[in-house]
């Protein structure tokens, strides 16, 4: 009975509907551009339109699905535009609690403990201050990467592939696989040699290769579990590390006045530039800067709300400054060790990651628990932990810069096998003596070495991109620090590069200069072209 007056009436009122209409549009492109905060510049309006498009695309690849991330209580605010930044919570510190620590797995692998170990051995407590500063480096282009994973809702990988034309970021992506084979082969290695350790050599470098390679399926099990439950086994990695190398640091008893005098103190001789060298070098891991990118986006964050934006931030940086201050005093722990009970002998020259845990044990002794064995926990957490993260890391590298809409478990299987192939085969053709090993582990140190510049110089240019990052982006005396410390990585791992070339190439010298200079114009010339192309896109 009312329908017959509503369909008389519709024609009269047809203006006055499509005038209610283009309110309602009206209306919501004002709710959009309510979300950004008032001060907000003409390129944040591209973010946010890049930001409403990625939602969108349901073929996108995304770091972690909706439903694997972790929601935060009380996230939402009150302010109209989501600006403000509600005081701290030890709550909230707890739910951000994790990214960082996986993060800081990388300052914990096999290969820094080597370098931990030698630097001890060869100079004492007095590159203790140098790892101090290292450390803080690391984590200064450690927040940078959380920067630009949290405040663009994409990892490191995926804006490259954005941002970057296509040749470019295949470059970019076959760096950074080649970084990540080498560093997992070390990681890999030194699982094994710690369950030769374990086994009291019963089980050969190659066994010890294959067992370590099935942490892979391990990962895929918890990852069904839930983030905070893969955060969990971290945690239990990390504390394994820091109880071994404390109850060996209490066994060795190092003294506190030298200790306190190499943090202090800084000291530099010629004789001991090569391990100052190894102890820089090692802070910056290129997948590593790839992984906090990712890791970062496992909490539910607006990309497009400056509050939340925000106070992620500052939660990361307060997790990410705990987390490399565990690794600091783990690294700490093992120097000291090295260095109260090699410093000066002999065998200081001579000691490596293989040979480590016997020359404890010979001048340590057995004890209530032989040091051996406390050395070998601590080096198989520590492998077994960074390959796990090397698994991860490559997930998000592959799919990050391919965009491969693979299930997880398909491309962890693909990542596994291109690193774990080769390192079989190295642990077959390395395994002749402790030597070889040690040459192996210079050689890997050389390559990722040469990889760093792919990381570093993509996420320095995109976190001070105001067309990516909008009013997150970095200011000029943070883009200036973060480029010096870049610099200065650079050119240390250059030193490492020539150093080892120099030492151990000797009747080649003439081709290693011409074949080196080549490799390193080609490097800088294409590291500037992409450089440049970024900046006035």
């Amino acid at each position: 009975m009312n329908s017959s007056p509503r369909q008389n009436h519709a024609a009269p009122n047809s203006h006055t509907e499509s005038q209610q209409l283009q309110a309602v549009e009206q209306e919501q492109e004002d709710e959009s551009h309510r979300l950004l905060p008032s001060s907000a510049s003409p390129s944040s309006d591209a973010v946010l339109i890049k930001t409403v498009e990625r939602n969108e695309d349901d073929d996108e690849e995304a770091a972690y699905e909706a439903r694997e991330k972790i929601l935060i209580g009380d996230f939402e605010l009150d302010s109209p535009n989501s600006s403000s930044v509600p005081p701290f919570s030890f709550k909230k510190l707890w739910l951000f609690t994790g990214p960082g620590f996986l993060m800081s797995i990388a300052f914990l692998d096999p290969g820094n403990l080597e370098g931990d170990l030698q630097a001890g051995a060869i100079a004492g407590y007095s590159l203790l201050w140098l790892l101090m500063w290292a450390t803080a480096m690391g984590l200064l282009i450690q927040l940078l990467s959380a920067r630009i994973g949290v405040a663009t809702g994409r990892h490191l990988a995926e804006l490259c592939r954005e941002e970057y034309p296509y040749w470019a970021g295949i470059v970019l992506w076959f760096m950074a696989e080649v970084a990540l084979i080498g560093a997992d082969i070390q990681e890999v290695i030194g699982s094994a040699i710690a369950i030769q350790i374990l086994s009291r050599g019963l089980l050969p470098l190659w066994v010890g290769v294959l067992i370590t390679a099935s942490d892979c399926f391990m990962f895929l099990l918890l990852e069904n579990y839930g983030v905070r439950k893969l955060e969990a086994v971290f945690a239990v990695l990390i504390t394994t590390m820091a109880l071994s190398f404390a109850w060996m640091f209490a066994d060795a008893k190092p003294s506190t006045k030298e200790l306190l005098i190499g943090l202090l103190v800084p000291k530099l001789s010629s004789r001991t530039i090569r391990q100052a060298v190894g102890v820089v070098g090692c802070v910056i891991m290129p997948h590593n800067v790839f992984l906090h990118s990712a890791l970062v986006q496992s909490r539910t964050i607006d990309p497009n709300k400056k509050g939340q934006v925000q106070e992620a931030l500052n939660y990361y940086t307060i997790e990410s400054s705990a987390a490399l201050l565990v690794s600091f005093m783990i690294n700490l722990f093992v120097t000291t060790v090295f260095a109260k009970g090699f410093y000066g002998s002999k065998q200081a020259d001579s000691i490596g990651l293989v040979n480590a845990g016997q020359y404890l044990e010979e001048k340590y002794g057995g004890g209530l628990f032989p040091i051996l064995y406390i050395w070998g926990i601590g080096l198989l957490a520590a492998g077994q932990s960074s390959t796990i993260t090397g698994t991860y890391a490559g997930q998000f590298i592959m799919g990050g810069f391919l965009n491969l809409r693979l299930k997880k478990s398909v491309r962890a299987l693909i990542t596994r096998s291109c690193a774990i192939i080769p390192t079989i085969v190295v642990a077959l053709v390395f395994n002749k003596s402790e030597s070889s090993l040690d040459v192996l582990n210079e050689w890997l140190n050389v390559l990722q070495s040469i990889q760093i510049p792919f990381a570093l110089i993509p996420l320095l240019t995109l976190v001070s991109k105001e067309q990516v990052m909008g009013v997150f982006k970095i200011g000029p005396t943070l883009e200036r620090a973060a480029w010096t410390v870049a610099g200065l990585v650079i050119v240390i791992n250059g030193y490492l590069l020539l150093h080892f070339f120099l030492s151990e190439v000797n009747g080649l010298l003439f081709g290693f200069l011409v074949s080196s200079g080549t490799a390193a114009f080609i490097e800088l010339n294409s590291v500037a072209a992409v450089y440049n192309h970024t900046l006035w896109e």
